[in-house]
């Protein structure tokens, strides 16, 4: 098979991913009475990265030939789905929301960066550890619940420095060292994988080649396990650091059109008769 004739057969409508793709902006839809905005297309968009990772040839690939693939798979539904998800939901929206008593409560408790923080990116770094990551290769079950853990990890992650309501999120500064810390974990990830011996993800080094694809891959591209893997760590390391620095650069510019606060010391008005002998 020619990967023109792979990336046009290999796409796996997944009934399941479908359905929840579609129900998503059902639901959007009615919750934002319909109206089309720059909130709603930032939603649109999240929801078909969403539904192109899952189902596109980038799906089959990353499941039955190259780690790298796999690894821009879980880069895009870290660090590219929740963040456009959230900017599309409408402040009202949000707002609803929470008047239900166990949303406040369950936001009271995620929102808190450390927690959040240690979620977003503790999911990353479980999901790469060998025994875990290769029994979700393995296993459809298991790897359907890595998918959900990174995306509910990720929504969480950036929630506190992307909530639609902005006086939920931290401040400025703050949300910078919260997103440098994240880039520095993925980083620290990233040089562990690329510079990992070969064998820690072993499905990768002999797939079974069920499209007959390998010798394009192998031997056309030159993409050996050993350039695959290290591939992957650096997709891990320079394009999700891109993305964080990215937002830092985003999270700078807009405190800096902050207008400026008041930072004159009021004087005490017995100072200020003192000073004129009593008159005014």
């Amino acid at each position: 098979m020619t990967m023109s004739h792979f990336m046009l057969s290999a796409w796996d409508w997944e009934p399941s991913v479908v359905v929840g793709c579609a129900g998503l902006l059902i639901v959007y839809a009615v919750a934002a009475r319909f109206r089309f905005t720059k909130a709603a297309l930032a939603f649109l968009a999240g929801v078909i990265v969403l539904l192109l990772a899952l189902v596109s040839p980038l799906d089959t690939l990353s499941d039955d030939y190259l780690f790298s693939a796999h690894m821009l798979q879980h880069i895009l539904l870290i660090l590219a789905v929740p963040p456009l998800l959230l900017m599309g939901i409408p402040r009202e929206m949000a707002q609803k929301a929470l008047r239900y008593p166990w949303v406040q409560r369950a936001e009271a408790v995620l929102s808190k960066p450390l927690l959040a923080w240690s979620l977003g990116v503790g999911v990353m770094w479980l999901w790469h550890w060998p025994p875990l990551y290769n029994a979700a290769v393995a296993n459809e079950h298991i790897h359907v619940v890595e998918h959900l853990s990174f995306l509910v990890g990720a929504t969480i992650f950036w929630w506190p420095v992307i909530s639609p309501i902005e006086e939920l999120r931290m401040e400025p500064l703050a949300a910078v060292a919260y997103t440098f810390a994240a880039c520095s974990a993925h980083s620290v990830l990233a040089i562990v994988i690329t510079f990992a011996p070969l064998g820690h993800y072993p499905a990768y080094i002999n797939p079974a080649d069920p499209y007959g694809i390998l010798p394009v891959l192998r031997g056309d591209w030159g993409i050996t396990p050993s350039v695959d893997q290290q591939w992957g760590g650096l997709l891990m390391w320079v394009p999700a650091c891109l993305v964080f620095l990215s937002f830092i650069l985003a999270t700078l510019a807009r405190w800096y059109r902050l207008p400026e606060r008041d930072l004159t010391v009021p004087v005490p008005s017995s100072i200020v008769s003192a000073e004129h002998g009593g008159q005014f």
